[in-house]
Order: structure tokens, then C-alpha cells, then sequence
């Protein structure tokens, strides 16, 4: 099964796009153009301008700071692949796992802030034992996604039971 969330990255994209103009529109209106008359709703421009700033700043980091990241699923073949890279204003390097899913070790889910900032952590097994691979953060995929996901890790983590590994 493949899986991505690219429509939702995108649409977060547009929306802060959208609210980036519509800032900057404000800005223009209020202080270039001098079409907005105040008070307006018995508040100062100054006021509007600070309660707006404020919002744009937080729907600007929002992303950021909940770890959104593009990620793309696959188990078709004899891999187990990620590739991830940040979505918020400033877009972070590429990265990629892939884990051959005979040695697929098993995973952990972390979960921050209510459960708003979501990751999952991978683990192979190596000839020197278990890697742990850095946290790919699945907190802008929709629910019903990062269980399709674990579902699927589930089918190729080995059954453990007491402690040893069930062969059966």
C-alpha cells in the first residue's frame, strides 16, 4: 500500500498563503492606501494591527511547531519506505528510511501535547543489534492514516512474547 498526505500539505500551504494576503492586504489598506476609517468596532488601528499580526504569527507557526511533515508511505516490495521533509514556512532537507522488512524490528509511537504533536520511531535489526532510527513526526496525517500505517507495521513487526520472539 502507498500512502501520502500531499493534499493536506498542500492545502495547509494555500491556506497560509491566503492568509498572508490577506494580511498584507490589511497592512496596505490600513496604512498605505488609508481606505480603512477608525475607529472601527471602538478599537485604534494599532490594536487591529497587533490582534492581527498575532493571528498570522500563530497560523504561521502552528505547523512548526506541531512538527508537520510531508510523509510518504510504501510496504509494496521487499522494503518498508518514509520519506518525510517538514511542511511549515521554512522546509527542511529531504529524508528517506527504508527498512527491509524481514530485519523491521518493530516501532513506537510518541505522543506530545495531547497527543497534537504525533511520532512514530522505527527500529531494524542490525548484526550489531537494534537501530533506532530519529523520529518521523505524523502529526499532520489524518487519523485514519497513521492507522492504515500501523495496521500495516504491525503485520511486519515480530510477534513478541515474553520477552523472546514467537516463531510461529
Amino acid at each position: 500500500m502507498t500512502l501520502d498526505n500531499s493534499k493536506t500539505i498542500i492545502s495547509l500551504r494555500i491556506k497560509l498563503f491566503a492568509a498572508t494576503v490577506i494580511f498584507l492586504a490589511f497592512i496596505v489598506l490600513t496604512y498605505v492606501a488609508k481606505k480603512i476609517n477608525y475607529p472601527l468596532l471602538g478599537m485604534t488601528d494599532t490594536a487591529w494591527t497587533v490582534i492581527l499580526a498575532s493571528c498570522y504569527a500563530f497560523l504561521m507557526f502552528l505547523p512548526m511547531y506541531l512538527n508537520y511533515q510531508y510523509v510518504y508511505f510504501s510496504d509494496e516490495g521487499e522494503n518498508i519506505v518514509f520519506r518525510y521533509f517538514n511542511a511549515g514556512i521554512v522546509g527542511g532537507r529531504k529524508n528517506s528510511v527504508e527498512i527491509n522488512k524481514k530485519a523491521f524490528s518493530g516501532y513506537q509511537i510518541e505522543k506530545k501535547l495531547f497527543g497534537l504533536r504525533t511520532s512514530i520511531i522505527l527500529y531494524t535489526q542490525l548484526k550489531q543489534g537494534i537501530a533506532k532510527y530519529p523520529p518521523i513526526h505524523i502529526s499532520a496525517l489524518k487519523r485514519v492514516e497513521r492507522e492504515k500505517i500501523m495496521k500495516i507495521l504491525n503485520a511486519y513487526a515480530p510477534r513478541i512474547k515474553d520477552g523472546t520472539e514467537d516463531d510461529t
